[in-house]
């Protein structure tokens, strides 16, 4: 019961409910791990009372909490509650305004900071966050593509798609089709060296973008080179034009590592042989004063994994934490030159980020560019390295066992610890999203069940083996509406899978969009039976699929389950599981038909191409604000490009956009495919169109 206790003050789950009547206790073992990463011992029984009493002790000595949140215009809205009769607080906003006493009301939205003196000599001081309300809404109802962005290769791509296809795609999509949005993979910095994880959602660093999705002949200084390094240019292209045509030509999976050698080495030639012009060097010393000891961090992480291998935790004593590196880097010319060198290309992907993002505006589109933000980063990548204290060592986090998986998920990725965040004023959390939300119109959260609580499992246990540890919600949400609301963007989480009960209305209490995807919503609470229309959600992003479930060709046929089969994923029977699958598409198509959505004969039921744009039909008839077309589905690709559950027996995040046959597709043949032009088409008539929810009597039903 002691353990209990303690674990509760510090949000440390002693059991957890996979449905709803079961409660399955945590081991005594897992907790007092956990704990343990939170700096609390509670490995004897003496610990644990010697814990509790001083974390009460604390709680009745305390002024302040850590962190403050206000929400502007909410109350309560004068000073904390619970402060000794006489305490003096004075408020310092984050512009340097001083407010005292009565003055606490009318404060700016910011991060400010809070002294309080109370009568009998206590004093603290705390962050305290001073939030709008909501997240910005969009300003009218849109759909978009979702694509993954190293797989739209173009026919000046260097093996994967890149920001300068990036660009030409928002401008198409914009331009052409009326898209409102563009939603992108992650595109943080990954683990350097080879083989590197080609997954998007483990990365290095969520702070900064990866330097190989740059398009290199879009770099200003590319075309300055002069002759003497002209003919070690043309190698490098020349290998390029070999990875290009290795994907599109002959059906080679992509290879990032290769892209990145090659255009490396075009990068040294631009960036270590032309010198900037005076107007480029100013703007990259703002880039630098601007991003700080982070970026400086970020690029001695990245020098430092080049010359002794990117697991950190190995290298010599002196380069373990960034402080200490410091002075190695000063002392050598070398090293100094290749933190350089990373700093630059930060700065070049930041700037072709932001072209990106200005073409999506030049193109009309109502939201922009949408940037996912990952779940958490490589505990061997360059956060881990720069920001060791706010991570948990020896946890990862993970899922619990559910309906999908019965032995949990341990996803690798050290979790923040709330207590680090709290103390720092969610600084890292912060600095993160204002990185991300430069060039972004909206921000994709996965796993936005992580602002709430998140599963640790403490390192060598498996997943079934950890436990539920709790986030100030109150605190992540602020900071999110926060600086949302200072680049006045909007923010999307992806609430698949096993969501606490309240999480979703309190995320959309803020005004955070939900993920709708069209086969798992049916009525759970009734019939079980899909969805009708008008019982789907309206600030959401509806789609027919995700990056982790199979393409709508492939679920419509069934391709998805005999994969599976093949590869020795399915748990049950081959032709029961045919059948199931079957029955619920056959359900799913059935209503699209009743609402006259599928036509009968040629071109209705059993043509893939004509059941893809019934799905989409549906889901503009719902109220969803957001319509997200998943990029493959427009060219009928039956491939997905990640299978969960495997690793080198399927190509996971390796596959080109490719057409019906399997054989890749440039932007170029996307652009000009007719198959794609009449989904696109019905798209923009339909989201243009008047919302016949909202419109005046007598309007006309479209």
């Amino acid at each position: 019961m002691t353990l209990a206790r303690l674990a509760a003050r510090h949000g440390v789950a002693t059991d957890h409910r996979p449905s709803e009547g079961v409660t399955v206790p945590v081991p005594d073992t897992t907790v007092v791990a956990v704990l343990g990463a939170l700096g609390v011992d509670a490995t004897t029984p003496e610990a644990v009372t010697a814990a509790l009493e001083a974390a009460e002790r604390a709680e009745r000595e305390r002024l302040l909490p850590p962190t403050l949140v206000r929400w502007r215009g909410e109350e309560p809205a004068g000073p904390p509650p619970g402060l000794p009769p006489g305490t003096r607080l004075r408020v310092t906003t984050e512009d340097g305004d001083v407010h005292t006493g009565e003055e606490w009301e009318p404060l700016p939205l910011g991060v400010h900071t809070v002294e309080a003196q109370a009568p009998d000599g206590r004093a603290a001081t705390a962050t305290l966050i001073v939030s709008p309300p909501r997240v910005p809404g969009p300003g009218r109802r849109s759909y978009g593509l979702l694509v993954q962005l190293y797989s739209l290769l173009s026919t000046r791509s260097w093996g994967m798609g890149d920001l300068g296809d990036l660009r030409e795609l928002v401008t198409w999509a914009g331009r052409t089709h009326g898209a409102g949005f563009v939603q992108v993979n992650p595109l943080h910095a990954g683990v350097p060296g080879a083989p590197s994880d080609p997954s998007p959602y483990r990365p290095s660093s969520r702070r900064f973008p990866d330097p190989v999705h740059l398009r290199v002949e879009a770099v200003p200084e590319y075309a300055l080179i002069g002759p003497e390094r002209r003919e070690e240019l043309d190698r490098v292209l020349g290998e390029a034009a070999e990875l290009r045509e290795r994907v599109l030509g002959k059906g080679a999976a992509i290879d990032r590592d290769a892209v990145w050698e090659v255009k490396r080495r075009a990068l040294e030639l631009v960036v270590g042989s032309v010198e900037t012009g005076p107007g480029r060097r100013a703007d990259f010393h703002d880039f630098l004063a601007a991003r700080g000891r982070a970026l400086e961090d970020h690029a001695t992480y990245q020098a430092l994994a080049e010359r002794h291998g990117p697991h950190w935790r190995t290298w010599p004593e002196e380069l373990r934490t960034p402080r200490a590196a410091e002075g190695v880097v000063r002392d050598d010319p070398a090293l100094a030159a290749r933190v350089d060198f990373h700093c630059r290309l930060a700065w070049l992907t930041d700037r072709q980020l932001g072209e990106a993002a200005e073409a999506a505006r030049e193109a009309g589109m109502a939201v922009g560019i949408v940037h996912d933000l990952a779940v958490g980063v490589h505990p061997e990548g360059s956060d881990a390295w720069a920001q060791q204290e706010a991570f948990a060592a020896g946890m990862s986090v993970g899922a619990p066992p559910d309906a999908f998986n019965s032995r949990g998920q341990d996803w690798g990725l050290p979790p923040w610890r709330p207590d680090a965040l709290a103390a720092s004023g969610y600084a890292p959390y912060r600095g993160l999203l204002r990185e991300l939300l430069r060039h972004a119109g909206a921000l994709r959260i996965d796993h936005v069940m992580g602002l709430f609580r998140l599963w640790w499992v403490p390192e060598g246990r498996e997943p079934t083996e950890g436990t539920y540890v709790r986030y100030d919600a109150e605190a992540m949400l602020a900071v999110l509406v926060l600086e949302a609301h200072r680049a006045g963007a909007l923010v999307i989480g992806e609430d698949l899978g096993t969501v606490e009960p309240g999480v979703r209305d309190r995320l959309a209490a803020r005004g955070v969009f939900g993920t709708s995807v069209l086969w798992f919503e049916r009525d759970w609470d009734g019939t079980g039976r899909p969805l009708p229309q008008d019982g789907w959600r309206a600030e959401c992003v509806a789609t027919a699929t995700t990056h982790d479930l199979p393409p709508t060709a492939a679920r419509l046929a069934g391709d998805h389950v005999t994969l599976r089969h093949r590869l020795g994923l399915l748990a049950g029977d081959l032709e029961r599981e045919r059948a199931a699958d079957a029955a619920e598409t056959a359900e799913w198509l059935g209503l699209f038909q009743r609402l006259g959505l599928l036509p009968e004969g040629p071109g209705g039921p059993g043509d893939d191409e004509a059941e893809i744009r019934a799905v989409h039909r549906f889901l503009l008839g719902t109220p969803a604000r957001m319509v997200g077309v998943w990029l493959p589905d427009t060219v009928g690709d039956r491939r997905p490009q990640n299978l969960p559950g495997t690793w080198d027996e399927y190509p996971n995040w390796r596959l080109p956009l490719a057409g019906p046959d399997g054989q890749p597709l440039t932007l170029e043949r996307l652009a000009a495919s007719p198959r794609a032009h009449a989904l696109l088409r019905e798209l923009h008539a339909r989201t243009t169109a008047p919302d016949p929810r909202t419109a005046p009597p007598g309007a006309r039903r479209v």
